[in-house]
């Protein structure tokens, strides 16, 4: 009898060590788990976020996502139009690369067997899946389809379509000789936000983390606003009375010293020429409605990862695909453009374990170092050749040494300004932003950043010995890293 007990009891511990061990292996499974990545996407987004310090925008939830990650205050795409910077984005590779500098080419037309961002992820096991516009899409006309996509980049889409494309006939447009994709227009809408694009987009992205929570996953969810036609629910205009807006100052003298090639085809003189101050001012109420109305499409995937118990292993990011002006330079509205407004744009990564929490990062970045930083972080295979940087040093301490440059360009179509096309080529450093148009045939542009941050003052014209030297430096480096010739970081970049 004592032996049996003494048998049941030995049994008893070793049933308990084997318990505790396969308890700890779980856990320890658990916490080597692959992170998940959502990757979320904006369509037209400037930097009129309150984490970005503007002063009008209501954005408590992205500015919640930048507290608890970091936000880089100097990024910079590549080129500042939807299908160009997307693709650049999703290559990791800078588009005289991919060769697509405008709407209507595919990256795949170039280099036909590049392996994307999220087709890296889907190669290492990771379900692969799209919610909204991820790639290029004809705004508004392509919503509800799979538009410019990479079919290869994804295990599963979704294409939501909304009441926004039902009632496009209510639409108060400035230009009527413009469509809406490109015009001045908006529409406080009725009904509620989940009846939206954007609040569907939302909706079906939460379905799939549901579906997916217990495997890792790469969830794109790409939103349409703040594009035009500026449309959302009327609450969000409300939030945005317009007797507190105002139209961005500029000296009246502003474009004297500012090469032709500069300014857009589709926007070539102030304000598309429309004279009405309160109309434009209902345009930025418009926008910052879109603005307001998409943070909230934000804050509730937040929600849902914290609801499902994901947001500890999952890998935040939040992108706008360039920059957008709205009224700068005596009148330049949307994009196209290489001044700081259409170049910079947001970008907000939160990754599991990151030191930091909440900390801005100075230093400049570019978007084609998104896909390197990805990978990094989840310890997936990533091909050769990408063309940006690791940003996990600054994730890790957001102001590390890190001397980075920012190359972003545009192509001019040939047209009754221009007799040639013309490209246009800019390199942002801690302090100056130099561009040329043709290799400098067609105009150049110096901007001291110190002393100038809204780029007023041309220096380039009529250029002092300092202006002389600056130019001299930052030229052959422009050159080249616009052709992907030499590495991401300069030789003496101190001096920039």
């Amino acid at each position: 009898m004592h032996r049996n007990l003494i048998s049941l009891a030995l049994a008893c511990f070793c049933f308990g060590q084997l318990c505790a061990a396969e308890t700890s292996d779980t856990q320890a499974q658990k916490t080597e788990q692959a992170p998940n990545v959502l990757f979320i996407s904006v369509d037209d987004l400037a930097c009129t976020l309150g984490c970005y310090g503007d002063l009008i925008a209501k954005t408590p939830h992205i500015d919640r996502l930048a507290a608890s990650g970091i936000c880089f205050s100097r990024a910079y795409n590549q080129l500042p139009l939807c299908n160009p910077t997307r693709a650049s984005v999703m290559t990791g590779l800078r588009p005289d690369t991919i060769k697509v500098y405008d709407l209507d080419r595919h990256f795949r037309d170039e280099v036909p067997n590049v392996v994307t961002l999220s087709q890296a992820f889907k190669n290492q096991g990771y379900f692969a899946g799209r919610v909204g516009k991820i790639y290029h899409y004809n705004v508004p006309a392509s919503i509800g389809t799979d538009g410019f996509d990479d079919p290869p980049s994804w295990d599963q889409t979704v294409n939501p379509i909304g009441r926004d494309k039902k009632e496009e006939a209510l639409i108060t447009n400035l230009e009527p000789h413009r469509k809406i994709s490109a015009a001045l227009c908006w529409l406080a809408a009725d009904g509620t936000d989940q009846e939206q694009t954007d609040g569907m987009i939302a909706t079906e992205a939460i379905k799939l983390m549901k579906e997916k929570k217990d495997e890792p996953f790469f969830l794109g969810v790409g939103f349409f606003r703040p594009h035009t036609p500026y449309i959302a629910p009327k609450k969000y205009f409300d939030m945005y009375p317009e007797d507190t807006l105002r139209l961005p100052y500029a000296p009246t003298d502003d474009r004297d010293d500012i090469p032709t090639a500069a300014f857009a085809h589709n926007c070539p003189v102030p304000h598309y020429n429309l004279k009405n101050e309160a109309d434009l001012l209902k345009a930025t109420q418009a926008y910052y409605a879109c603005v307001s109305f998409i943070d909230a499409q934000v804050g509730r995937l937040l929600n849902a990862l914290d609801e499902l118990n994901l947001a500890d292993n999952t890998i935040v990011v939040f992108w706008s695909d360039h920059g957008y002006h709205l009224g700068e330079h005596n009148g330049i509205w949307q994009k196209r453009t290489l001044f700081e407004q259409s170049a910079r744009a947001p970008l907000i990564i939160r990754a599991p374990g990151q030191k930091g929490n909440g900390t801005a990062s100075p230093r400049i970045v570019e978007f084609v170092d998104i896909y390197p930083t990805l990978t990094s972080l989840a310890k997936v295979e990533s091909p050769a050749g990408l063309e940006g940087r690791d940003l996990s040093p600054l994730l890790k301490d957001p102001i590390a040494k890190w001397n980075g440059l920012a190359v972003t360009q545009v192509l001019r179509p040939a047209d009754e300004r221009l007799k040639n096309q013309v490209m246009g080529c800019s390199v942002r450093t801690n302090r100056w932003r130099f561009t040329e148009w043709a290799e400098g045939k067609a105009g150049e542009e110096l901007y001291d950043h110190h002393n100038d941050p809204m780029e007023f003052n041309n220096l380039a014209i009529n250029p002092d010995a300092q202006a002389i030297q600056v130019i001299k430096r930052l030229r052959p480096i422009l050159r080249r890293r616009a052709s992907g010739k030499v590495p991401s970081v300069p030789v003496n970049p101190k001096r920039l």
